[in-house]
Parts: C-alpha cells; sequence; structure tokens
C-alpha cells in the first residue's frame, strides 16, 4: 500500500478481495485534512470498458468537494486488475456488476464504518446495487448514463452504429480473435469474450438484464434499496439517452428516486456523450453530479 499527498487530497493504492478469489486494483481518495477525516464514503463503479484512472481526476476533486474517501477500482481482467491478456479472460458482465461491484463496496463499508455510504455508477457501475447484501446501508445511489438500453431505443441516427456494433463487428472480431478489441471498435479497454456475448444478450433483448435474473446472475431484491436514488442522464448521450435513464426507476421501487439531465451547455463543451462527463474537459458540470 502506497499513499502521498496530492495537492488538495491524500491517496492510497488499495487492494480489494473478492469472495471467489481474484483482487481488484483499487485506488482510495481522501480529504487533505488528517485531523477532520472524512465524512461520507463513497464508491464510484466504472463503465464496461473504461479504466480506473479515468476517473481519478474526478475521484481526487470529489474527495476535498465533499469531504470524502472516495473509492476507485478496476473490475477483474482490466486495467490494474488483469492477470493476462483478454483472450485467455473469462469473466463477464455478471462478476463485475455483482461480485467485483458488491466486493469493493463491503471493502468501503468495512474501511470506514459508522460514515455514510454513498455509491455512484457509470453506465454498468450504475446496474449492480440491486445485487448486494449492503445495499440497505447506502444512503445515495448516483447513476450516470445507466438504462436498460435496447438497440432499437437509440436516436435514429445512432441506430445504424448499434446494429453494425452488435449483429457485424462486435460478434465477427470476437469470434475471430478470442476477445472483443475495444480499442478498435471504440469502446475503450478490450474485453473478455464472454463479457461481449452476455452485454450483447442484454442489450439485443427486451427486459435488458431481468432475463439472466435467477440464470447466469443470481436474483436480485429491488427492496434492498431504500435510500436516495438520482439518476443522471447526459442531454447528447445517443448510446443511454434521458427517456432510457428514467426507465432505470424501475429496479428501485422502494427507493425515492429522482431525474436530472445535463445540459451540454453546462460543461462548457460542445459534446459530451456517454463517456467523457468523467473527463477534466467536462469539469464545469461535476457539481451537477453530486448537487441536488
Amino acid at each position: 500500500m502506497t499513499q502521498q499527498a496530492a495537492g488538495a487530497h491524500r491517496e492510497e493504492i488499495v487492494a480489494i478481495p473478492c469472495p471467489d478469489g481474484p483482487v481488484l486494483s483499487g485506488w482510495l481518495f481522501l480529504p487533505p485534512s488528517e485531523e477532520e477525516g472524512p465524512a461520507l464514503a463513497l464508491v464510484l463503479h466504472g463503465a464496461t470498458g473504461v479504466p480506473r484512472d479515468y476517473y481519478a481526476r474526478f475521484a481526487a476533486w470529489l474527495s476535498a468537494y465533499r469531504r470524502a474517501a472516495v473509492l476507485i477500482y478496476d473490475y477483474r481482467d482490466c486495467g490494474h486488475s488483469a492477470r493476462g491478456p483478454a483472450r485467455r479472460a473469462r469473466s463477464d458482465m455478471g462478476d463485475w456488476a455483482v461480485t467485483d461491484q458488491g466486493a469493493a463496496l463491503d471493502w468501503l463499508a468495512a474501511r470506514f464504518p459508522g460514515l455514510p455510504l454513498e455509491v455512484m455508477g457509470h453506465s454498468l457501475g450504475g446496474m449492480g446495487l440491486p445485487f448486494h447484501e449492503k445495499a440497505g446501508m447506502v444512503r445515495r445511489l448516483t447513476t450516470v448514463a445507466t438504462g436498460p438500453a435496447h438497440w432499437t431505443r437509440h436516436p435514429v441516427r445512432f441506430i445504424g452504429k448499434a446494429m453494425a456494433f452488435w449483429f457485424l463487428l462486435g460478434p465477427v472480431a470476437t469470434l475471430a480473435l478470442g476477445y472483443m478489441p475495444g480499442r478498435i471498435l471504440g469502446q475503450g479497454a478490450d474485453l473478455p469474450a464472454r463479457a461481449f456475448w452476455q452485454w450483447r444478450r442484454w442489450c439485443t433483448r427486451r427486459g435488458f438484464y431481468r432475463g439472466d435474473w435467477g440464470r447466469a446472475l443470481p436474483q436480485p431484491d429491488l427492496s434492498r434499496m431504500t435510500g436516495e436514488v438520482r439518476l443522471i442522464a447526459i442531454e447528447d448521450d445517443e448510446m443511454i439517452p434521458p427517456a432510457v435513464v428514467r426507465d432505470h426507476a424501475a429496479f428501485f421501487p422502494a427507493a425515492r428516486v429522482t431525474h436530472r439531465t445535463i445540459p451540454v451547455s453546462s460543461a462548457g463543451v460542445r459534446s459530451i456523450g456517454h463517456l467523457r462527463i468523467f473527463s477534466e474537459r467536462c469539469k464545469a458540470a461535476w457539481p451537477l453530479l453530486v448537487e441536488g
């Protein structure tokens, strides 16, 4: 474990054990004052194929902005948590959303007992909480660009790209290489084949991941989360548009759910899309992710 001063925050590299064996590489950001200590603990679950380090500047900012202990990490077989090439990996979306996200939440709760517990999830990162035993301890869940996607529910101009990805480029590349080459197809990191096929199933069948409940995924308890759920959409997100984000409320029937759409103009940029909101170029909009 390492610890160093870093301007307006402190940070540590940490190891997060999963109950089935893998160890995830985490990065913990702490507010600057050791005397005061953090006022809350928050884990940020990342999007599919997006490396942990992409969220580091946001996590550092958030640790100071909300006096929070903020944990980011890489899913198994990804980024700093990878232990070999993607073609040899056997993990899938369920491993990431259920086991890895649950392990990260458990680790944070154990490290900071007694502190208010919050979760922020980007895309896939916002989908796992109904499966987690500690969901009832979570005061607030903020999902960003998360929703039950289907290839027909994109804006018309994006449907052709979605069809090419799910029905041509993605399957052909994955079958040929034994993994999904994310960098080539614009999805970030390379993905294990099992993760791609499960992701494809969710996004090309009605009901999204409900079809896997009790099968490839455990049965979730939708009554666990009784706290606050903030569903945040991005105005120009063509992958998970605002209407799809609103549909995510169905997975939290016992929670207090609010909705917010972040306008592109709030970030001072020409476009945000699905992935860019956590980049430093969109820093002007970061308070909208945590306020209200």
